[in-house]
C-alpha cells in the first residue's frame, strides 16, 4: 500500500468553519491561557501530533441510524505501510471541533481480524471511486496516486460529537455515546446537497472527479460491508468496480453503538 507521502497543505480553496458556523460553548480564552499554550508550544513535545501529513475530506453516515451523515476533515499519521490513523474535525479552521477518530487498514490486515470484529470496518472502495474522498490543497495526480494505495482498504470510524448534519441542529457538547460510522457504498445513499454544498465551498467537482478516477476501477476487489447500508436505501444503485465479497458478518449493528433517545429538557 502506497503511504501517505505528502505533508499536509492547506485546502486550497474555500475553508470550513465549524459546521453550522458555532463554535463550542464556553467562555473566550483569557490572555493568561493564551500565553501559557505559547509557553508549551515552545518547551514541550508533540512528537504524535507532529506526525500528522496529511489531509482528506469526506462523509460517514451512522451504521445505527443511516440517515445521520456528516462531512468530516480527517487528519492523519501513515503509522506503516498497512496503518493510518486520524483525527476528525468538523471544520478546517482553528476554531474546528474535535469530533471523532478513524483508522484504516489495509486488505491484508483486515483479512486478520476475527469475524465478530469485522461489522466495525466499512470499506473504502465506493468513497475512492466515487470521488467523494478528496485531499484539498494537493495537485490532481499526487491525489490520484496517494488514494490508490487505499483501494480495498477499510476504515474503523468513531464519532464523539454530533456537530451538524443536514435538516438537524448539532449537540452543543458531545452527548451520548460514540457512533459508529460507516461509508457509502452506492449511489444514491449519500445526501446530495450536502455533497453538493462541500464542493461548492472546497471548489471541487465530485462527478468530475469520479470521471478522472474510473482507471482505478481495475484494482478494485469485492469488500466486505458494502452491502450493509442496502435495507435502509433501497432505491441507491451499485457502482462498477464496488462490489460486496458476501460476507454476513459485516451487516449487524454491534448494540454498543445505538444512541438513545434525547432526554427532554
Amino acid at each position: 500500500m502506497l503511504a501517505f507521502v505528502v505533508a499536509a497543505v492547506s485546502c486550497g480553496g474555500g475553508n470550513t468553519p465549524p459546521q453550522g458556523d458555532r463554535g463550542a460553548p464556553g467562555a473566550d480564552r483569557t490572555a493568561k491561557t493564551a500565553t501559557l499554550e505559547t509557553g508549551a508550544a515552545l518547551l514541550q513535545a508533540k512528537a504524535p501530533v507532529e506526525k500528522i501529513a496529511i489531509y482528506l475530506n469526506g462523509f460517514h453516515a451512522a451504521k445505527a441510524d443511516p440517515r445521520m451523515q456528516m462531512e468530516a476533515h480527517h487528519y492523519c499519521n501513515q503509522v506503516n505501510e498497512e496503518l493510518a490513523q486520524c483525527v476528525l474535525f468538523d471544520g478546517n479552521t482553528a476554531q474546528a471541533r474535535l469530533m471523532g477518530v478513524e483508522y484504516i487498514i489495509s486488505e491484508t490486515l483486515y483479512a486478520t481480524l476475527p469475524a465478530d470484529e469485522r461489522a466495525y470496518w466499512h470499506p473504502h472502495n465506493y468513497e475512492i471511486l466515487s470521488g467523494q474522498l478528496r485531499m484539498p490543497g494537493l495537485p490532481d495526480l499526487a491525489e490520484r496516486e496517494t488514494l490508490e494505495g487505499k483501494i480495498n482498504s477499510y476504515g474503523k470510524t468513531w464519532h464523539t460529537w454530533m456537530t451538524g448534519m443536514p435538516g438537524r441542529a448539532p449537540d452543543p457538547l458531545p452527548f451520548g455515546p460514540a457512533q459508529l460510522q460507516w461509508s457509502f457504498n452506492r449511489d444514491g445513499e449519500a445526501n446530495a446537497e450536502m455533497v453538493a454544498e462541500r464542493d461548492t465551498r472546497l471548489r471541487m467537482n465530485t462527478a468530475e472527479e469520479r470521471r478522472a478516477r474510473a482507471s482505478l476501477v481495475r484494482l478494485a476487489r469485492p469488500q466486505g460491508g458494502v452491502a450493509a447500508l442496502a435495507g435502509d436505501f433501497p432505491a441507491a444503485t451499485p457502482m462498477p468496480g464496488v462490489s460486496d465479497n458476501g460476507d454476513a458478518a459485516t451487516r449487524p449493528v454491534p448494540a454498543t453503538t445505538l444512541r438513545p433517545p434525547a432526554k427532554p429538557r
